[in-house]
């Protein structure tokens, strides 16, 4: 099916978030929409999903104007969307989710789940998908539930298929996989809007990449141009794409991790016997393939999880059994994966975001009140400093772009008198300029003395920042390695396997 965008515009308020767009996507093309977080790129598929409606515009589905006034109709007319953060019913199971909204029923009107998982099988055979129709979505790992997305949209006959930042939750190798399947859906038929940030991704699957920069094309330009020239015409400027570092003048070492045992609630070691050393002025990345124990290992090392057995030493402080707030007064800075869960107060300014760490000191308090000036001060400094791109610190963060709100996160962590910082996926859902910043921050950090650890997914961030990469597999590390390790032996070791030759 192909589709054309003619004139798209679409304003919230006095903000044009889409300009006068115009796009055309030809039947089984894989189609990149490319462009920083805040371009307009979801804005426009949420037009042409029919959960906003344009000011201006005009929809075109085989050269024939249709009009959505909600998603149904998209749906109805053949266009599927696969969100970034997945619409789906964690307790319900993968048949159940697939056919939501959309039930078979039997001759007396029930539900036909029979019918129901023969269409999640068959769909997966066709694509090689294998899930298991009676699977609970909870207890699926995130590249399954995103399958679980396509499945349902292809069992709606979807001939148009969005997919939002569909790698931003992804492991290396499930972005492999998905690659896969959208090449298979392009040579099927499928039309296909891609939309993403990530250069390596664009390149490695792309017909077309269209950039979009302040809600307006920019320009449709082949995958096969340059990295550089693609990142500069997302962010309007030159992008360096590599990390200006020099090699790491490592001291004493200042976190001391022996035989650390962590366990969830259903008593399975999440951390299994982990000894970790990190010395002051280097950057320890910890890589691996999602859920095998890095984020457990981060919330850890802040006190949100209890230590079983082993010991966690900071500056020679034993810090095993502290609470968040004794770990934060020790001098730990941390940036958690989910800034929006975790690291943020969406309905808070960027200025009350910037005090959550230190609310009841300097400089945000005068005696048992809060000191505004003072607080507005520190708000501006660290908006120029981190260059936060806002009207004002008295923004609500919920309104910054994903990017920006990172840099609210990162800014507030590293403002403070630090020992030791660790970031989980810090630039997860984050445009290629942000990216750029949050790098050179973390080095700077690491240029200052203060140790680091960055947990990531993100291969070529990984290879970018480490001075030693450490490599997780079920809660245990498999070894210790320098950052000149090949992507191959890499992941043997993210599978548990350690290559011959490599020395750990």
């Amino acid at each position: 099916m192909k589709l054309e965008l003619q004139g798209m515009t679409k304003r919230f308020g006095p903000v044009v978030a889409n300009d006068n767009i115009s796009l055309i996507v030809q039947p089984g093309e894989i189609h990149s929409l490319l462009g920083e977080n805040g371009a307009g790129k979801s804005t426009l598929m949420n037009l042409l999903y029919g959960l906003y409606q344009p000011d201006e515009g005009r929809i075109l589905l085989d050269d024939t104007e249709v009009k959505f006034s909600g998603p149904g109709d998209a749906m109805a007319a053949g266009i599927g969307m696969v969100h970034q953060h997945f619409m789906l019913v964690p307790v319900f199971s993968v048949a159940e989710n697939v056919v939501l909204g959309n039930e078979p029923t039997n001759a007396i009107g029930a539900l036909d789940l029979a019918t129901a998982r023969d269409r999640v099988r068959d769909i997966s055979a066709r694509f090689g998908f294998d899930i298991d129709p009676d699977a609970l979505i909870e207890d699926l790992p995130v590249g399954i539930q995103q399958r679980v997305e396509i499945v349902k949209a292809l069992a709606r006959d979807a001939k148009i298929l969005i997919l939002d930042e569909p790698t931003a939750v992804l492991t290396p190798q499930e972005t492999d996989e998905l690659m896969e399947i959208m090449r298979q859906l392009a040579q099927e038929g499928t039309s296909i809007v891609f939309i993403t940030h990530k250069l390596r991704e664009v390149k490695a699957v792309a017909d077309v990449v269209t950039v979009i920069r302040g809600g307006k094309v920019i320009d449709s330009v082949s995958p096969s141009t340059e990295v550089g020239e693609l990142a500069s015409l997302m962010v309007g400027r030159e992008v360096d794409l590599s990390v200006d570092k020099v090699e790491a003048t490592a001291g004493a070492t200042v976190l001391e991790i022996r035989d650390l045992v962590v366990v969830d609630e259903r008593q399975q070691r999440v951390i299994d016997g982990v000894s970790l050393d990190v010395r002051a002025g280097e950057v320890l990345c910890i890589a691996g393939v999602e859920g095998n124990g890095q984020t457990a290992l981060a919330e850890t090392l802040l006190g949100l999880r209890n230590v079983s057995e082993g010991t966690i030493s900071l500056a020679g402080e034993d810090i095993t059994h502290a609470s968040v707030k004794e770990v934060l007064e020790a001098g730990v800075g941390y940036v958690p994966e989910d800034r929006k869960k975790d690291g943020l107060v969406a309905d808070f300014t960027i200025e009350e975001n910037f005090m959550l760490d230190g609310s009841f000191s300097k400089p945000f308090t005068k005696g048992l009140s809060i000191d505004f000036a003072s607080r507005h001060a520190h708000s501006e400094d660290l908006i120029k400093r981190f260059d936060v791109r806002t009207p004002s610190g008295q923004t609500l963060v919920k309104k910054l772009s994903g990017g920006n709100q990172q840099k609210v996160v990162v800014a507030r962590e590293l403002s403070r008198e630090l020992k030791f910082f660790v970031a989980a996926q810090p630039t997860r859902g984050v445009d290629v300029g942000s990216i750029e910043f949050i790098h050179e921050s973390i080095i700077k950090t690491r240029d200052s003395g203060i140790p680091v650890v960055i947990i990531s997914t993100e291969l070529d961030e990984v290879f970018n920042l480490a001075d030693r990469i450490a490599v997780m597999y079920r809660g245990k590390i498999v070894g210790i390695v320098p950052p000149t390790i090949s992507r191959e032996d890499m992941g043997q070791m993210m599978a548990g396997i350690m290559p011959e030759g490599v020395s750990a």
